[in-house]
């Protein structure tokens, strides 16, 4: 119900330097009046200004002191009045203030319903705000600035192009269908088909940019594999910046996967840990080989972790060929150790790390933004496709878009490719929020943290 004054905190919950307590709706002003006492009254603020005072309880004891931010519609984050109250950090202060505003006459806030506003009084379209929780989630530097392009509406900006020239075309087509004894603007079978695959060419595009999404958004799934004892585990320890697996000289120390996210020189990966894949009779150790061979089956890259202290085995021949047809990274690791057969050319080819030093680090992170094209995204300012929403509604438009040109050649009536036509529009539609269904729209902001 966007007639309520909603309140929420609108910071991580937990204790902190301050903590801010958003209100919104048209007696969002009335309400924090009623518990702020200061020099003047908040309904005579100007918008956009700070006051400072103290937040009161029905008794006029003071709760906190404060500083309150007055903003009003339409020039604010919902289009509606919005207050802010910064008070201190401390959990017990949040509570109360937002138990006060509560008692004078606000309701709790539901997850995503400050957002949820925003695209509901028309400031931002649905994939704007999915872009806002992606800035919220954001791990690497190039995540946060593609949900940040998101969120300011580029991705709608190209959508939009799409949807308005197909409608243009459908119209266009209508009319022609409608009246076809009049003397209007010729519309030919040629005409159409390739303004679909102009069209049909800009979707594919943009359907062409999801698998980068996917990388910045998710991260790449990597898994660490190698024989017992080449260093995985440091490996994983030296990659993270701390103790996040367990370290020691006895084999088959690691029984099951430890999953850690890394942001390595700005390349998203999820890292995998995996058990030292060998033959083993321990009943332990080989659940953990069985799930590290499932690792290897569903990550997007392998690196494989040798060591240069021991020469190359039938062990580590197995795991090669095993993973040949992967994405894969050699690592030659413990190389501030003397090596052992350091003109095999398994090593010679392999990218050359001390998981004791970090040394080579960076040329690991070099090779995966190569194998990536990492570093050619955050060189270009394209809208890259990371919702799975998007993508899947895209896909669909692409699939009516190929059906409705593939009728218009095979000499279909038209109002047979106007209909493929529609349907296209009506997925781009799903994107922006045009014609997305209210339950869609309700799972989209659930979401949402409270308070955002």
């Amino acid at each position: 119900m966007t007639d309520r004054t909603i309140a929420a905190v609108a910071t991580p919950r937990g204790v902190g330097g301050i903590a801010v307590i958003r209100v919104s709706g048209d007696r969002a002003v009335e309400i924090c009046d009623k518990i702020f006492s200061g020099r003047t009254s908040l309904k005579s603020a100007a918008s956009h200004s700070v006051s400072y005072g103290h937040i009161v309880d029905e008794h006029g004891e003071r709760i906190d002191e404060v500083l309150v931010t007055v903003m009003l519609a339409p020039r604010t984050y919902t289009r509606e009045d919005v207050v802010e109250i910064s008070t201190h950090g401390g959990i017990s202060a949040q509570e109360q203030v937002l138990h006060a505003l509560i008692r004078a006459g606000a309701y709790p806030a539901q997850p995503g319903e400050f957002t949820k506003r925003a695209f509901l009084n028309g400031r931002i379209d649905l994939s704007q705000a999915e872009g806002v929780i992606d800035i919220i989630n954001a791990k690497t530097a190039l995540s946060q600035k593609n949900a940040l392009s998101q969120a300011e509406g580029k991705l709608s900006v190209k959508i939009n192009e799409i949807r308005q020239a197909l409608v243009h075309l459908a119209a266009r087509m209508q009319v022609a269908i409608d009246y076809p004894d009049e003397d209007l603007e010729d519309i030919t079978i040629g005409g159409i088909g390739e303004e679909l695959s102009t069209q049909l060419c800009k979707v594919e595009k943009l359907l062409a940019t999801s698998q980068s999404g996917k990388v910045l958004k998710d991260g790449i799934k990597t898994a660490i594999i190698g024989k017992p004892n080449v260093g995985k585990s440091s490996l994983l320890n030296c990659l993270a910046g701390e103790e996040r697996a367990i370290v020691t000289d006895i084999a088959g120390t690691t029984r099951d996967i430890i999953e850690e996210f890394v942001n390595l020189s700005g390349v998203p990966l999820r890292l995998l840990d995996t058990a030292g894949i060998r033959e083993t009779g321990d009943a332990v150790e080989k659940i953990g080989v069985e799930r590290s061979k499932r690792a290897v089956d569903e990550a997007d890259l392998i690196i494989l972790v040798c060591d240069t202290t021991r020469k190359i085995d039938e062990e580590d021949r197995v795991l090669l060929d095993m993973t040949a047809d992967k994405k894969r990274i050699v690592i030659a690791n413990k190389t501030d150790i003397e090596p052992v057969d350091a003109d095999n050319e398994i090593f010679q080819n392999a990218v050359k790390i001390s998981a004791k030093t970090g040394e080579g680090v960076d040329e690991l992170a070099r090779v995966i933004k190569d194998m990536y094209s990492i570093g050619e995204i955050g060189q270009n300012d394209q809208v890259l496709l990371t919702n799975m929403r998007h993508v899947a509604a895209l896909g669909q438009c692409r699939d009516a878009l190929i059906r409705g040109r593939q009728a218009v050649n095979d000499g279909l009536p038209q109002d047979l490719a106007a209909l493929d036509i529609y349907e296209g529009i009506n997925f781009l539609g799903e994107i922006t929020g045009d014609t997305v269904s209210e339950d869609i729209v309700s799972e989209i902001f659930h979401n949402f943290c409270v308070g955002k």
